[in-house]
């Protein structure tokens, strides 16, 4: 870990977003905004029933709350906080988690790392393997050239390392690239399968002349998708395994003066502090000066769907739960038939993959999403719904909300009778 790194995001980068001129791409902001910018726009104070349908918000009040919810919770806990900037890609959103305290951003693609850079984020988990040549070409170059640019990548294999070696040799790098070993599960995602498998993984780190064994870590995410004991056996089960890992290569001395040992997801922080916070030493009292970071990323915004359930961080399980800062706002189009209400957003608008949209403002359940529509279900009702009428929606799975819009209006209070809107977040998908 560089001991340089003295800011991690550029603000005037990020300010300068607010200068942006508003126009028709910006989808469902109103005619009257285009060629504004966000700055000016903003300060006219407008209010959600301007905009145009179907439309995303995000809820200020709500934002700050989880961000200081997790930084309080890791700071208890005694690790770090590496926010997955994925979920967001949005970094007027990143500085407000950097700013708290967060300790990097994480992110999954090489791409993802290259348009960071260009807002100063200065320290960069990329939660993945990295043989890309053209991505390896411009990083060897962004590390050389920012000596206090501290970044940190994952292998799961010999021949990952092999292929970063063969590109890395043949433009003669000089700084060398930090590289986590990525230890899996059965049935999981990307890792090594076994702590024999990783150790051969990091012995051919250490022996390369082009990177430096970082530390270890994981998806726990991938071993179970609820809270059932089966599923949360296993990922106790997983992160007990990374920590043993860990100590290996510690004890092995295969790691220079300082390792991180790193886990993420916004399902089980939980079993990661349980199992892994123990290994937080800074001082290196214990062996090598050791950092436990946590890559959750939708903790940010929590949802009323996926994460409503299974985080740790709800009412029944936290006295600071996490509370849903994003929703949806749709309109009736059409009453084809009793008790059948179409909305005019679907899945090129919202997201659904983790569970469908939930209906907040009436009384009905959402039944289906086509690309531009929903289907709302509901007592037929001849008042309920009537065409022309919003519908406010809680959605599941922040991951899958936030790709489908280019700029998100942030609302003061989204309980509002007609929430005032106070900036507009720029994403970059």
């Amino acid at each position: 870990m560089s001991s340089e790194v003295t800011t991690l995001i550029d603000s005037d980068a990020v300010c300068a977003l607010r200068a942006l001129a508003i126009g028709p791409e910006h989808k469902s902001l109103p005619p009257r905004a285009w060629g504004l910018s966000v700055e000016d726009f903003v300060a006219e104070n407008p209010s959600v029933s301007l905009f145009q349908t179907p439309l995303l918000t995000l809820d200020n009040r709500r934002i700050d709350h989880n961000i200081g919810v997790m930084a309080a919770w890791a700071a208890e806990a005694g690790v770090e906080l590496a926010p997955h900037g994925k979920t967001t890609m949005a970094p007027a959103l990143w500085k407000r988690q950097l700013d708290s305290g967060s300790w990097a951003i994480t992110l999954a693609t090489i791409w993802q790392v290259q348009l960071a850079r260009t807002f100063g984020v200065e320290r960069i988990m990329l939660a993945n393997a990295l043989v890309d040549p053209v991505g390896l070409r411009w990083l060897a170059a962004e590390l050389d050239e920012h000596p206090q640019f501290d970044f940190y990548c994952w292998a799961d294999g010999l021949d990952t390392v092999a292929a970063m070696n063969a590109t890395l040799s043949e433009i003669g790098a000089a700084r060398k690239v930090n590289v986590v070993v990525e230890l899996g599960g059965d049935h999981g995602r990307t890792g090594a399968r076994t702590v024999a498998q990783a150790r051969a993984v990091a012995d051919a780190i250490a022996a390369s002349p082009h990177l430096a064994l970082a530390g270890v870590g994981g998806y726990e995410g991938a071993l179970s998708h609820d809270r059932s004991e089966a599923g949360l056996t296993a990922v106790a089960n997983y992160l007990d395994t990374v920590a043993t890992l860990h100590a290996e290569l510690d004890a092995a001395g295969l790691y220079g003066d300082h390792a991180v040992v790193t886990a993420g997801g916004s399902a089980y922080q939980d079993l990661v502090v349980r199992h892994l916070a123990h290994l937080a030493d800074q001082n290196g009292t214990r062996g090598v000066a050791t950092s436990v970071v946590v890559r959750s990323g939708a903790y940010i915004i929590h949802d009323d769907g996926f994460y409503s359930q299974i985080s740790p961080m709800i009412p029944s399980r936290s006295d600071r739960p996490l509370e849903a800062a994003m929703h949806g706002w749709a309109r009736v189009v059409s009453r084809p038939e009793p008790g059948l209400a179409l909305l005019d957003a679907g899945k090129r608008d919202l997201p659904y993959d983790e569970g469908l949209p939930k209906p907040q403002s009436v009384e009905g359940e959402i039944t289906a999403l086509n690309d531009q529509h929903a289907f709302l279900r509901f007592d037929p009702d001849p008042s309920k719904a009537p065409i022309g009428s919003i519908v406010r929606l809680g959605l599941s799975h922040p991951c899958t909300a936030f790709d489908k819009w280019r700029l998100v209006p942030i609302v003061d209070d989204a309980d509002s009778d007609d929430p005032r809107v106070v900036d507009l977040v720029h994403t970059f998908f």
